[in-house]
């Protein structure tokens, strides 16, 4: 069985069309008896509702600061998102379920961690935010083997139930590995990785791991790129054989280029 999993946000697929557009390459690649499974992010429409509540978004490389009151956005934003995505797959004829991460992943709360703030080395505790330690396949497999599409949003527990905020990225490498799946495909809002951030033509088609640290030493790859590359090393770590970063904006296709074997995003392997 040939699986890949499918990572999207709100930068990256946003309004009706965007939607449309993903639900019917889906439609089209599950027709081939290709078997998906998606996991969608929010992070613009969290933000948007946390202003409406009078909550100040804060973000560390790249990742949320969560509390409970936080938590609770988290939640209910995504909850409606997944919603939204199922519906808009049923529109185009695919069968799907939505569920939260929890019913198929274990987490546990992410340990404070030091990062490089302006030149100097700083402590972040990122609060009730977790990461993946665990995957359930069957509950994918057994929907994947009905020809059913699950549709997971990013919100994990830990082994005492708590409920655990989990990056989008995070949680589709920790699936993406423990369902050994054939590739990891995360559509960003941008061509891949580019060398020259203000220039589309800089893209790079290929990549290593060893080639992303150079990257990341030289502020190549920086901010909210950061965790999405890291989420790609952790997946390959973990047996995905390729993760591939392609753009949501991409008028000619999002998805269907690649089964093709067309040149399409950044690949990155080990």
């Amino acid at each position: 069985m040939k699986i890949f999993v499918v990572k999207f946000g709100g930068n990256a697929i946003s309004g009706k069309e965007d939607m449309m557009r993903l639900s019917k390459e889906v439609a089209e690649l599950v027709k081939k008896g290709l078997k998906i499974v998606l996991v969608h992010g929010g992070g613009p429409e969290i933000s948007a509702e946390m202003e409406k509540r009078g909550l100040q978004p804060e973000k560390v490389a790249g990742l949320r600061i969560t509390d409970e009151k936080v938590l609770e956005v988290v939640e209910e934003v995504l909850g409606k998102m997944n919603k939204y995505v199922t519906e808009n797959l049923a529109e185009s004829d695919v069968a799907a379920i939505g569920m939260p991460g929890y019913l198929c992943t274990l987490c546990k709360k992410k340990e404070p961690f030091t990062v490089n703030d302006n030149g100097k080395e700083v402590t972040v505790d990122l609060g009730l935010v977790g990461e993946v330690v665990d995957v359930n396949p069957d509950t994918l497999l057994d929907l994947l083997k009905s020809k059913v599409t699950p549709v997971i949003y990013p919100i994990g527990e830990d082994d005492k139930g708590n409920r655990l905020n989990v990056n989008a990225d995070t949680m589709a490498a920790g699936i993406a590995a423990g369902i050994e799946c054939e590739e990891l495909i995360t559509i960003t809002d941008v061509p891949g990785i580019l060398l020259d951030v203000k220039d589309p033509n800089s893209k790079v088609d290929k990549l290593t791991l060893d080639e992303v640290d150079v990257l990341i030493s030289k502020g190549v790859i920086s901010g909210g790129m950061i965790p999405k590359v890291e989420a790609c090393r952790s997946a390959l770590n973990a047996g995905v054989k390729a993760v591939r970063m392609v753009n949501g904006k991409d008028p000619r296709s999002i998805l269907t280029d690649i089964m093709k074997n067309v040149p399409h995003g950044t690949v990155i392997t080990k």
